[in-house]
């Protein structure tokens, strides 16, 4: 299988280039990447934990489904792609914030999506270790406890959703 082909992007998210995977990876190239969270209608997020075998960030637990953005594609064309190929889910996802990459969340500048099912999830073993839906404030106790085990674009994907989603106390 050849090797994934990404935009390389400016700051302003700006295509200036195209090169593979593994040198946007290892010469940490501004790129584009999504990111869907899943909730079922209790309120619940799919947490998924990443794959051993993968290059980045393996054995993390990061958001439900998530990938890079393909050399020519839109955010909005690979959301649904990576939903379907990582949790073989299909539904209308709303688009909730964009964040700019930086050296802090893996220099991917990343779109969040968002979808409430309650279709079974059928995850990708070749990219997911594990899948789980945790309420709200035990992933809120455990980012604090070990962000280690989180990956850091989940990280600040997640901290953006809680403050714009707070609940009144």
């Amino acid at each position: 299988m050849p090797e994934e082909i990404f935009d390389i992007v400016n700051e302003r998210d700006e295509v200036i280039g195209q090169a593979p995977r593994s040198q946007v990876h290892a010469k940490k190239l501004l790129h584009r990447a999504v990111h869907i969270f899943v909730f079922n209608t209790a309120g619940e997020l799919l947490m998924q934990k990443r794959s051993a075998t993968k290059d980045e960030y393996p054995n993390c637990y990061t958001s439900s489904a998530s990938g890079h953005v393909s050399a020519g594609e839109t955010y909005d064309e690979t959301a649904p792609r990576e939903l379907e190929e990582e949790l073989g889910l299909q539904g209308n996802l709303t688009r909730l914030t964009k964040i700019v990459g930086t050296p802090e969340n893996a220099r991917e500048h990343a779109v969040l999506y968002q979808l409430t099912t309650e279709a079974t999830p059928i995850p990708d073993p070749g990219e997911i270790e594990s899948i789980c839906f945790l309420p709200l404030t035990e992933i809120d106790n455990q980012v604090v406890d070990h962000p280690e085990h989180f990956t850091p674009p989940f990280l600040q994907l997640y901290r953006w959703y809680r403050q714009q989603n707070q609940q009144p106390d």
